[in-house]
This record gives structure tokens, sequence and C-alpha cells, in this order.
């Protein structure tokens, strides 16, 4: 025997809901298989259930359109920084700058690069680079080039804008998120309630009718394999007479 599927994806718990309140649209002058109170419970759910999907796809959208080119902005500052950074390292491996100099980029004690591979140390050294940058010339430091720390700024720049703007998105999703997980619970119930309703209404049919008619109110009806493959032998028999 079939068994009963319940939604359990978004998307299907509102396909269900809206099968049914159509169904209760369909039935205004007619006996309805379940209740009138479940149906006002129902309508009053659906449009917060429906309006707060639609924002959280569109949230998931937008942040999934503009990840490419938040990726691309922090790549180009990341290289720029980088390059900047081996530009000072050379610099003080020819001779031309005392290796003190590291002192004003907060590079105390360390010769090797800083690690640049995560968002925070990105925003962390460009940050004391360009301020580095800016006191070493403050004490009469001649300027480097390839690149000038001019350009590293704008990239960098760059960068905590788009940084920002994508934590805004990936806010904006999150908060989505949460509510229409607030809402699955009592989606789920209103469902559980409506495709009980409606088989119990139709509990005096046969089973093959039964599940007809509850079909056309959105309940779901799962074959197991044995059973789907009984269901098709069944049918090419009759079908040979």
């Amino acid at each position: 025997m079939p068994y009963r599927r319940l939604p359990n994806t978004d998307q299907a718990r509102l396909r269900a809901i809206n099968t049914a309140i159509l169904m209760g649209q369909k039935k205004e002058n007619e006996e309805l298989a379940f209740s009138a109170g479940t149906l006002n419970r129902l309508r009053a759910f659906f449009p917060g259930f429906e309006t707060n999907l639609i924002h959280h796809k569109l949230a998931r959208q937008q942040q999934d359109k503009n990840s490419r080119t938040y990726l691309e902005t922090a790549k180009k500052a990341r290289i720029y920084l980088s390059h900047f950074i081996q530009i000072l390292n050379f610099s003080i491996q020819r001779g031309d700058m005392k290796a003190d100099v590291r002192n004003y980029y907060g590079m105390v004690g360390d010769k090797k690069s800083p690690s640049l591979i995560l968002e925070s140390e990105l925003l962390e050294w460009g940050k004391k680079m360009i301020e580095g940058e800016h006191q070493r010339l403050l004490h009469g430091g001649n300027p480097l080039y390839n690149p000038s720390i001019a350009v590293v700024k704008v990239k960098f720049d760059q960068f905590v804008d788009a940084y920002h703007f994508q934590k805004t998105l990936q806010s904006n999703t999150v908060r989505w998120t949460q509510k229409v997980s607030g809402m699955r619970a009592e989606a789920d119930e209103i469902i559980l309630e409506i495709w009980n309703e409606v088989e119990e209404y139709f509990s005096e049919y046969p089973e093959e009718i039964k599940r007809e008619r509850a079909a056309e109110y959105g309940v779901v009806y799962v074959f197991r394999p044995m059973e789907k493959q009984r269901s098709e032998v069944g049918m090419r028999s009759r079908s040979n007479f």
C-alpha cells in the first residue's frame, strides 16, 4: 500500500497549501473535505508564509549574484596588497631601506609576508600597510611604486565597500531564512491537519478512489518500489485485454 509523504521542502509546503486553498475556493458552495476552521487558519497563515518565501528567494538570489563581483574585488585587493608587501621586502633585501621600517607596518620581528587568505586578514593588513606607508613617508621615506600605495588604497577601499555590501546581503538572507524557518512548524502542522481531515472524510471510499479524491486536495502518496512495479505490471496486463 502506498504511503503518504508530507512536504519536506518549502516549495512542496507552498504547493500543498496552495492546492488546499484552491479547493476551498472551488468548493465554496459545496461540502469541503476539511473543516471551515482549518480553512480559515490556512488562509490567515498563507500570505505571510508566501511573502517570506519570496523575500528569502530574492535575498538568496541577490547574494549569489553579487558573490562573483565581490570575490573578484577581494582577489584584486589581495593581489595589489601582496605585491606592495613584496616590493617593500625587496627594498629591504636590496638595502634600499632598513629592516626596522617594518615597524611602521606592524610587521614587528617578522620578516615573512603576512597571510592575506582570510577576509579578516585582508582587512587588517590593508589598513596596516596603508597607514604604515603614510607614516613612513611622513618621516622622510621615499614612496614605493609598482604598485604605489595610492593604487593599493583604491583597490583596498573597493574591497572594503564590497565586503560591507556582501555582509549586508548575507544578513538579509539570514534574516529571511530565520523568518521562514520560524513558520515551517506551523505550516507542517496545518498541512498535517488538512490531510488527516481529508483522509477521514474519504475513509469510507475504496482505497484507490480515496487516494484519488485526497490527491485532489494535495495529499501526496508514494508507492514503494515493489508496489510500483506490481502496479505497472497490472496496468500492462489490463492493457492486453
